[in-house]
């Protein structure tokens, strides 16, 4: 089973540089996509509909902010819209596919970079979600959660680890969290079960030369529920073209949908 993740930065524009003919190529089962800054009004170009998927997006109420969609070759068994709190599915944050005993999330965590009450929003959606992700595992379903956590987890997954510590996205709190989710939750960083090289990123800064020194960090993951380790085959982050300022991660797995 492969599944992409990819914040696309304004799904418009990354259709606009190539994404739908680059996807098209790819063979992904499930899609999931954030970021998507659009409402489902103008959506309606068959572009953001691709053919063989079933297509479904949960907007933000602020017009050109936020969203999330996923795409799926098999039907889901059902569709859940949202994480369950009133402030943060206002921004279209959470939407999860089901397929049998497999839920497919696609996640948008808040970025806190922009100012101190963002950075205050950002923890209350961590502190609701780690609740969510003890749900998650108390059901005994797989989870896959897709998406970008704004938050880089060690020193590896950042090119600048020193100059970024009282930075958002790299906190020594935020940190801290995903320590609890990976080593106190168990569940699983799919891109860390396999061997990688170094200096491999999602995100890059439009400011200076970020994208082209490779001065990036990682951001974007597949989340997995404690029962799926083991499960990865292989990841690839895509580099070849640019959709957005992050980098689609693909993951195929020993799954059936």
């Amino acid at each position: 089973m492969r599944i992409i993740t990819v914040n696309v930065n304004g799904i418009r524009a990354a259709a606009r540089k190539g994404f739908f003919d680059w996807l098209a190529k790819q063979n992904a089962d499930v899609v999931c996509i954030q970021e998507t800054k659009a409402q489902l009004p103008q959506l309606d170009d068959p572009i953001y509909h691709p053919t063989g998927y079933h297509c479904f997006y949960h907007d933000a109420e602020k017009k050109g902010y936020s969203g999330v969609a996923i795409y799926s070759r098999q039907a889901p068994d059902e569709v859940i819209v949202g994480m369950g709190n009133e402030e943060f599915d206002a921004e279209g944050r959470y939407i999860e596919a089901r397929f049998g005993q497999l839920s497919v999330v696609s996640l948008y965590l808040p970025s806190g970079s922009s100012s101190e009450e963002r950075q205050q929003a950002k923890y209350r959606c961590m502190a609701f979600f780690e609740n969510k992700m003890q749900e998650m595992v108390d059901s005994g379903r797989d989870y896959v959660i897709c998406g970008d956590w704004n938050i880089a987890h060690k020193n590896e997954d950042i090119r600048n680890w020193k100059g970024n510590q009282k930075n958002s996205g790299f906190l020594p709190e935020e940190r801290a969290w995903l320590d609890k989710l990976f080593d106190e939750m168990h569940f699983v960083d799919a891109f860390r079960e396999l061997p990688q090289a170094e200096h491999e990123y999602t995100w890059w800064s439009n400011r200076g030369q970020a994208w082209a020194n490779n001065v990036g960090w990682r951001i974007d993951y597949h989340v997995l529920s404690p029962g799926l380790k083991g499960k990865v085959k292989a990841t690839e982050i895509y580099r070849d073209e640019r959709f957005s300022d992050h980098a689609p991660l693909t993951v195929d797995y020993e799954l059936s949908a």
